[in-house]
């Protein structure tokens, strides 16, 4: 039954939430009446008129929402998912009033060109509503898995919530087309991990690091970077336990995400103060080695706590106390005159934990040896982290990686990383099949997973480059690729880096092969990004391409931390066999799903709302 029914409270970090018996709406309540169930927020469009607050129910496999929204009480809204953030394709709950001012509240979804259709089985379950004057609010359920294929399948990973609102009343919903009313979205992580934080020492502080009144400019678009120095006490050693984010009231809509780098410098070396534009030409260069993670919070996201047995270490005598915060502003309504001094907060203690917690990139190399051939729906990429370098990386108690955050460039869509012990494959550690590189959030993992010496982590990136007409490279610049996964664990350890790319000799084999027999402008005495750009890429030369780096052996980078490579020959190293799979997930499906017509003229009575 469904936690609304019971009345059960609601709880989140800071306020909580509780289902009112009398109208069955989430409403807010004191911090200490909290029970064990959080729930979760975001603001859905620039100027939060549209605000979305949901649970998750992991037994139940079933996610109930509430919306309040500042809109006339005669329009229509409709909340709802698509694959990229469409309102084509999309599939929608639309809660609308008819000519005889009846409510109406229905599951629908939309064609390639955003025309509304009523769906004949209804999955959107109205708990409760409310609509007087300028203010709707109300609150449905909806499971995971629907089985019914015009239903969006609510999995792991980020979820691109749409929204679409219109004028009212109306007299059907069918064959309204979306497209052309006020429609957008928003990135979230609906399924959140639900597991409790652990309390934080008597000793607890906390530092945020903010913007000093921004002047936000007038473009939908801006990155600003902005120089920190920590204070004195972080001259000894600290643990960071968890980070959240800071945004400045009125804000809510404009700052999209936020991340705090390490400048890895000598600790007693000076840096040049910056505040302006991270993509400036007069940004001093030797900010450029302000890179190193600390934290990192996108729209939506919570509070990224770590487990009460590690802490980030931060500080001590050979630390640069030197950070910079990035804030990615959203403004596509070209707002002007916004000041803002948002941020992140770090809770830290001087109270060191069991472990210091780590940062290690798994994934492909930063290098132009990995390419993507343009005009690519989903080409995919694979980087190993071998089970040799594991075998000389890791403690012999392994390691625990708690949490996890994917990486890619502009044309990312989908990473995840697998888990291989021997030739047999674990459950995967971490998977977005609706990756984007706008939403790149640190998550904490909803399970713990040990890895030992000898196992092998397999990160592949999806891209999608069918915009674009020429090759995309693997490189450091935005309109280049990346394939990562940064994942977070204790204890830490010296391997820094375990990544790969292919093996130097075989890519120049391939470009030999390309001039011989394919009569391609490649050349010996060319760089390997001249070489991939004289090649014509067809879809043949494409498909060759994938099946080269599918099977090629590897140049790996197993990295300690100082750059250098553990001892090792890392040249022509073969690649990690999978020969036991991991079995697809069952779907939760019956043989025969029963349907729910919905009328949808004038005197229709189903789903009407009093």
């Amino acid at each position: 039954m469904l936690l609304c029914c019971l009345g059960v409270l609601l709880l989140m970090q800071g306020p909580t939430l509780q289902f009112s018996l009398a109208d069955n709406s989430l409403v807010a309540t004191p911090d200490n009446e909290a029970s064990a169930i959080p729930y979760f927020e975001t603001v859905l469009d620039p100027n939060d008129k549209l605000h979305l607050y949901w649970t998750v129910d992991y037994d139940e496999q079933t996610v109930t929402f509430e919306l309040r929204a500042r809109v006339p009480d005669h329009d229509w809204i409709g909340i709802g998912f698509s694959d990229r953030g469409e309102i084509t394709n999309a599939d929608l709950c639309i809660l609308w009033t008819d000519k005889k001012r009846k409510n109406r509240f229905q599951d629908a979804y939309t064609d390639e060109t955003g025309f509304v259709s009523v769906d004949d089985h209804d999955d959107c379950h109205l708990l409760s509503m409310k609509r007087r004057g300028f203010i709707s609010r109300f609150a449905w359920s909806r499971k995971f898995d629907t089985c019914d294929k015009q239903d969006y399948y609510i999995e792991d990973g980020t979820t691109h919530v749409v929204y679409a609102v219109g004028r009212g009343p109306i007299r059907r919903l069918d064959g309204i087309n979306l497209s052309k009313e006020r429609h957008g979205f928003q990135r979230v992580q609906l399924l959140k991990n639900v597991i409790p934080n652990p309390p934080f020492p008597e000793d607890t502080k906390t530092l945020t690091i903010h913007n000093n009144k921004v002047a936000v400019p007038n473009v939908e678009t801006t990155y600003w970077c902005t120089l920190h120095r920590l204070p004195p006490n972080f001259e000894d050693k600290n643990h960071v336990i968890q980070y959240s984010s800071a945004i400045q009231e009125g804000s809510e809509g404009l700052v999209h995400h936020m991340e705090v780098f390490h400048c890895e410098v000598d600790a007693h070396k000076k840096l040049p103060f910056w505040n302006g534009p991270c993509t400036s030409p007069e940004k001093p260069k030797i900010l450029e080695a302000c890179k190193r993670v600390l934290a990192a919070w996108a729209m939506g996201a919570l509070p990224f706590t770590y487990p009460e047995e590690a802490g980030l270490p931060i500080g001590g005598p050979s630390f640069s106390r030197y950070v910079m915060l990035e804030v990615h502003y959203n403004n596509p309504e070209l707002k002007a005159g916004v000041i803002d001094s948002s941020g992140i907060t770090l809770t830290y203690t001087p109270s060191l934990r069991e472990h210091d917690a780590g940062v290690m990139e798994l994934g492909l190399e930063y290098t132009n040896k990995m390419a993507i051939p343009p005009r690519q729906p989903d080409f995919a990429l694979t980087g190993y982290c071998v089970a040799e370098c594991t075998r000389v990386g890791f403690p012999a108690e392994g390691i625990v990686i708690f949490g996890s955050q994917l990486h890619t460039h502009l044309t990312g869509i989908k990473v995840y990383t697998k888990h291989i012990r021997g030739s047999e494959e674990l459950p995967e550690l971490n998977r977005d099949n609706h990756y984007s590189t706008h939403f790149q959030e640190i998550r904490r993992l909803k399970r713990k997973v040990r890895v030992y010496p000898g196992d092998s982590l397999l990160t592949t990136c999806h891209y999608c480059t069918s915009d674009r007409e020429n090759i995309t490279l693997g490189g450091f610049a935005i309109s280049d690729e990346m394939c990562v996964n940064y994942v977070h664990y204790y204890p830490k350890m010296d391997l820094e880096v375990c990544k790969s790319s292919i093996d130097t000799k075989v890519l120049k084999s391939y470009f030999r092969y390309m001039k011989q027999y394919n009569d391609e402008e490649t050349s010996g005495s060319k760089e390997v990004d001249e070489n991939y750009k004289s090649i014509h890429w067809s879809q043949a030369n494409a498909d060759f391409l994938h099946h080269l780096y599918s099977n090629a052996p590897l140049s790996m980078q197993c990295n300690q931390s100082s750059g250098d490579r553990f001892p090792g020959f890392w040249y022509g190293t073969p690649k990690t066999e999978i020969l036991y799979p991991l079995p697809l997930p069952k779907r939760r499906c019956p043989n025969i799903m029963c349907s729910s017509k919905n009328d949808n003229d004038e005197d229709a009575d189903d789903n009407d709302v009093e």
